[in-house]
C-alpha cells in the first residue's frame, strides 16, 4: 500500500462552478482517487474554496455584500455542487480558516528565514476612480511577447508566459475599462532565480520519469527559462496578514492570494488530520519520500503548480542556492505529477462567465443524471487537447452509449435472469464463446486500470465501453431469449451466469467513472448495500477561532470501496425485474438547452 495525495485545484469562491471547471479538476481527480482506493492505496484527497484576493472584494461590492457574506454563499454553492457530482474528497475546506492562516504564515516565515523572501519595490496598478489596487487578473492589454490583445496582468493565455501588469501594452481595467495608474510600493518577492537550479533538477527528474503529459512538461520548462522574482504580497485589506514586525500591523498589506492558495493543499491536509483526532497523520503523505502526490487542474494553472508551489516547498526545505534549514513542516515532497487538462469549450466557444458563455454544474445536475455528465466529461476529456461540449453530443453519448449500451446490457441481463430463474443461476459447462467473453472482461482490470493510473482516463473509459460492446455482442451470438426448451435450460443458465459475471465485473471497471449508478447496477444483480461510497457535507466550527463563522466541509468514509479485481457472482442471489438505470433523453432537450444559452441554429436564424 502506498500513500497517495490527490491535490485538487481550489475553485475560486466568486460564484458556482461551470462544467468546464469540473472537466479539468473535478471528475479526473475523482476517477483517479476512486481507482487508487480500489487498488488498496491510502488516498488523501484534499481541496477547498479559494477565498482571498481583490476579485472577491470587487464582486462582493457589486452584490451589495461584505466579502465574508459573499464567500459564505459561494463556498456553500460550490460544495453542494461537488457533492452532487460525487467528488470524493477526504476534506474540502476553505482558505479563510484560522488553521490555513497559521500554515501559510509558517510557510512564509520559513521561506523568509532561509533568505528566499526578498523585499523589493514594485509598481502596482491603481484605479484612478476608486483609488483601489487592481489585481493582476483584472488588468488586460496586449502581450509584449506574442501580441495577443487580451493578455492578463499575470499571464498571457495565448503564449503562456508569466507577465506583470507593467509589461502589458495599452493596459486597461477589466472592471470599467479605464487606464490604470502605477505607483511604487514595497513588497516581498519569492526569489525564484535562487531556486531555479533546484526547480530545473526536479523537472529533469519528472521528465525522465516519462509520467508527465508532454504539453505540461514543455510548458513548465518554457516558464523556467524566463524565471524572475515573483511578488508574494499585495496592497489589499482582504487576505492573510504578513507575519513580520512592521508588516503585521499594516492593514493594507496582505499575502498574495496565489501564495496562500497553493499552500492550501498542505493546510487542508493538516486540518483533515486534526479533525480526525490524529494531528500529525498528514505527515504520512507529505514527509514520507515513498508517498506519491498528484495535482489536478486546468492548463491556466500550470505556472502555480509546476513553478510557484514547488519553489515555495524548496524554499521551505532550504534547497535553493541560498541553502537554509528545513522548515517546521519537515522535508516536504514535491509533486509526483502535475496533471493538467486543456480547456473544455462550449459549442466551439471558450467558457466565460462574464460573456454568459457558461453552463453551470448545478443547472445540469438539476435536469440530468450526475453520471450522464460524468460520463460525457470523461469520454470527451480535454486531456491533451481542447475538447468541446455541445448539447447534441451530450444527447448522443447519453442515449447511444450509456442508455443503449451499458444500461441496456444491465437491464436485459437482469430481466432475463429474473424472468427465468429469479436468482443468479449456476453455470454449466462453458463453451469457447463463454470463456472468450469472461477472459476479455477479466483482462480489462489490467488494461483499464493501467490507463486510469497513467491519467489516460478517456482511453480507460473507451476500453471499458468496448468490453460492454463485447458483452452485448455475446447476447446477440448466444441468443439466450431463444433457449426456451427444458433441454436447453442448463445452457440458458450458463449463458445468463456468464452475462451476470460480465456485468458485475464491468460495473467494477466503470464505477470510478459512474459511482452513482454503480450501486443501482450492483443491486440489480443481487448485491446489497452501497457499491461506491459517496461524499457528504458536514457543518463544522473553526478549529482555532470561534469568532469565525461555521462552514460546510465535504468529507466521507471511503474504506468500503470495492477492490479493483474480479469478483465471482454469488449463485443464488435474488434478482428482481429491474428498472432502467439511465434515463433516455428526448431529442427536444437539445433545442431547449440551446435556447437557454441564447444559441440559434443557422437554419432557425434564416426563418
Amino acid at each position: 500500500m502506498t500513500h497517495v495525495l490527490t491535490s485538487v485545484a481550489w475553485p475560486y469562491a466568486n460564484g458556482p462552478r461551470h462544467i468546464g471547471h469540473v472537466a479539468g479538476f473535478g471528475v479526473p481527480s475523482d476517477v483517479f482517487s476512486r481507482y487508487m482506493r480500489m487498488r488498496g492505496h491510502d488516498v488523501l484527497m484534499v481541496s477547498g474554496s479559494d477565498e482571498h484576493g481583490t476579485p472577491i472584494l470587487v464582486q462582493a461590492d457589486k452584490a451589495g455584500m461584505s466579502p465574508q457574506q459573499f464567500i459564505d454563499v459561494n463556498h456553500r454553492l460550490i460544495a453542494e455542487d461537488l457533492v452532487a457530482l460525487g467528488v470524493s474528497y477526504d476534506l474540502y475546506t476553505r482558505t479563510t480558516t484560522a488553521n490555513h492562516d497559521h500554515v501559510v504564515q509558517q510557510m512564509f516565515l520559513a521561506c523568509h528565514k532561509n533568505g528566499y523572501m526578498v523585499e523589493q519595490t514594485q509598481q502596482v496598478a491603481i484605479s484612478p476612480s476608486t483609488g483601489r489596487t487592481l489585481p493582476d487578473r483584472f488588468i488586460e492589454g496586449t502581450c509584449p511577447i506574442c501580441g495577443y490583445t487580451d493578455a492578463r496582468g499575470d499571464q498571457c493565455d495565448n503564449c503562456g508566459n508569466q507577465l506583470d501588469p507593467t509589461d502589458l501594452l495599452s493596459p486597461r481595467s477589466k472592471i470599467n475599462g479605464e487606464t490604470p495608474e502605477f505607483k511604487d510600493t514595497q513588497h516581498f518577492f519569492l526569489d525564484l532565480p535562487a531556486l531555479a537550479e533546484a526547480l530545473g533538477e526536479w523537472l529533469d527528474g519528472r521528465e525522465a520519469s516519462g509520467l508527465w503529459r508532454p504539453n505540461v512538461i514543455r510548458f513548465s520548462r518554457n516558464i523556467l527559462e524566463e524565471i524572475r522574482p515573483r511578488a508574494m504580497t499585495r496592497d489589499i485589506d482582504w487576505g492573510i496578514t504578513i507575519p513580520l514586525p512592521g508588516w503585521e500591523d499594516n492593514p493594507t498589506k496582505k499575502l498574495y492570494v496565489w501564495f496562500d492558495a497553493v499552500i492550501g493543499y498542505l493546510s487542508a491536509s493538516v486540518e483533515w488530520a486534526r479533525r480526525i483526532g490524529d494531528p500529525e497523520r498528514w505527515r504520512e503523505w507529505w514527509n514520507d519520500p515513498e508517498a506519491l502526490s498528484y495535482y489536478f487542474m486546468g492548463k491556466d494553472n500550470i505556472t502555480f503548480h509546476s513553478q510557484i508551489w514547488p519553489a515555495e516547498m524548496l524554499a521551505h526545505n532550504g534547497r535553493g542556492s541560498r541553502g537554509g534549514e528545513v522548515g517546521p513542516f519537515g522535508e516536504l515532497n514535491l509533486p509526483t505529477e502535475v496533471v493538467s487538462s486543456e480547456f473544455l469549450t462550449m459549442e466551439g466557444k471558450q467558457f466565460s462567465t462574464s460573456r454568459s458563455v457558461v453552463i453551470y454544474v448545478r443547472d445540469v445536475l438539476e435536469r440530468y443524471q450526475p453520471d450522464a455528465l460524468r460520463y460525457f466529461l470523461s469520454a470527451a476529456a480535454p486531456e491533451t487537447a481542447d475538447s468541446d461540449f455541445s448539447w447534441p453530443e451530450f444527447l448522443k453519448r447519453t442515449n447511444t452509449e450509456l442508455v443503449a449500451g451499458w444500461g441496456n446490457l444491465v437491464n436485459r441481463t437482469a430481466s432475463m435472469i429474473a424472468k427465468n430463474f429469479g436468482e443468479i443461476p449456476p453455470a454449466g459447462e462453458l463453451e469457447d464463446v463463454d470463456r472468450a467473453l469472461l477472459d476479455q472482461v477479466r483482462a480489462g482490470f489490467d488494461v483499464v486500470g493501467g490507463h486510469i493510473g497513467a491519467h489516460k482516463q478517456k482511453a480507460g473509459l473507451a476500453e471499458a465501453m468496448r468490453l460492454v460492446g463485447e458483452a452485448n455482442s455475446y447476447v446477440s451470438t448466444t441468443e439466450p431469449f431463444k433457449l426456451k426448451g427444458e433441454d436447453q435450460r442448463e445452457r440458458l443458465a450458463t449463458v445468463l451466469h456468464v452475462l451476470a459475471q460480465a456485468v458485475v465485473d464491468l460495473n467494477t471497471l466503470l464505477s470510478p467513472y459512474l459511482p452513482h449508478s454503480s450501486t443501482a447496477v450492483h443491486r440489480a444483480l443481487g448485491g446489497e448495500g452501497v457499491f461506491q461510497p459517496m461524499p457528504e457535507i458536514r457543518e463544522v466550527e473553526d478549529l482555532d477561532d470561534p469568532s469565525r463563522p461555521a462552514y460546510p466541509i465535504i468529507t466521507g468514509e471511503y474504506s468500503s470501496a470495492p477492490r479493483w479485481e474480479h469478483r465471482p457472482v454469488k449463485v443464488g442471489a435474488p434478482v428482481a425485474r429491474p428498472t432502467p438505470i439511465f434515463t433516455k433523453l428526448d431529442p427536444s432537450v437539445v433545442e431547449e438547452e440551446r435556447a437557454r444559452l441564447g444559441l440559434v441554429d443557422d437554419a432557425e436564424a434564416s426563418v
